[in-house]
């Protein structure tokens, strides 16, 4: 099978493979009629009930503390540059001079 043969066979498999996959001649028209949303009728139990809030402040939470690290990290690594420019120019004005 020469490379372009090759290459061929994998784009038509590539392009043709999702749309087969997606006709399911098994899958009765009702069931299809199910997949869209459906309101529920009765109320939550409410040890099913995640506690969004919670979950929530602890996510927003998360993203302080590792933003507030990842700043404190650059102000570290950039007082560490500084402190070194400041040793080379001491180095280049005593050679120079």
């Amino acid at each position: 099978m020469t490379r372009t043969a090759r290459t061929l066979l994998v784009l038509f498999v590539l392009l043709w493979a999702p749309p087969l996959q997606a006709q399911d001649p098994a899958k009765p028209a009702q069931a299809a009629a199910q997949d869209g949303f459906v309101p529920v009728d009765s109320p939550i139990n409410p040890e099913d009930a995640m506690p969004a809030p919670r979950l929530v402040a602890i996510a927003y939470g998360f993203i302080w503390v590792v933003l507030f690290g990842y700043l404190w990290s650059v102000r570290s690594r950039l007082a560490r540059v500084e402190r070194e420019m400041a040793v080379v120019t001491r180095r280049i004005g005593a050679g120079g001079k």
